[in-house]
């Protein structure tokens, strides 16, 4: 199983909190940290505009951030929410994630612009969608893993309908119940994406669906004994 640890929007902009949640996801045994890119207007509604923004993915902090995960030694990609963003990241990421919203247009067979750049670098690119994937006409392609999501936030374990993860590659996580991860390994999944957080008494943003370190260690560990038992 692919475990990668989604910093999102919890970095709140302080590189010394990235490399701590970077170096921990090491720590838990993940595999992949993902963030987020996107402009002030894509979230200018957002009660807290000007703090989700400082833990965007820009020209003018993305170097540091590769350097702190190259000296770490882990492995970052990033949902780019606009399509300059694409450009931007194409040095550095070998994957790309493609947040639920886009991924219910593409489920449509609405072929976004964001899609059609991201097929042309040839490079993986990771779907979330809580719609069944089977009448998409991209649903075997080569470049694509899908994730089953529950766009809420949070998501209660009973609006999960794991029966769904068969038609998926994975599951993009919104629940905080850490059964539901449990129940995810227990079905083999190829890929697990969790939201994480440095401490869930603190007000980040996306901490009401987000585990902590000593979380990322139970789900690494669970994962684990799965494998070495199936």
């Amino acid at each position: 199983m692919r475990l990668i640890a989604e910093i999102g929007v919890n970095w709140d902009g302080d590189f010394e909190l990235a490399k701590e949640m970077m170096q921990e996801s090491v720590n838990a045994n993940f595999d992949l940290v993902k963030f987020q890119a996107f402009k002030p207007e894509l979230v200018a509604k957002h009660p807290e505009a000007s703090r989700v923004y400082r833990s965007s993915i820009t020209r003018e902090n993305i170097n540091k951030i590769n350097s702190i995960a190259n000296d770490i030694g882990i492995e970052w990609f990033c949902t780019p929410m606009y399509e300059d963003a694409i450009e931007m990241l194409e040095p550095f990421v070998n994957c790309y994630k493609i947040r639920e919203y886009d991924g219910r247009e593409i489920i449509a067979n609405k072929t976004t612009e964001i899609f059609k750049k991201l097929l042309n670098t040839k490079k993986e690119i990771i779907i979330s969608s809580e719609s069944s994937t089977q009448n998409c006409k991209w649903y075997d392609h080569e470049q694509i893993k899908w994730l089953y999501c529950v766009p809420k936030y949070p998501c209660n374990l009973d609006e999960i309908d794991f029966s769904l993860l068969k038609y998926f590659n994975g599951f993009s996580n919104h629940c905080p119940d850490i059964r539901a991860i449990e129940k995810v390994i227990d079905l083999k999944s190829e890929i697990l994406e969790i939201h994480i957080t440095s401490n869930k008494k603190s007000n980040f943003i996306d901490n009401n669906v987000s585990f902590d370190y000593s979380d990322m260690g139970k789900i690494a560990k669970y994962a684990k004994n799965k494998k070495v038992n199936s």
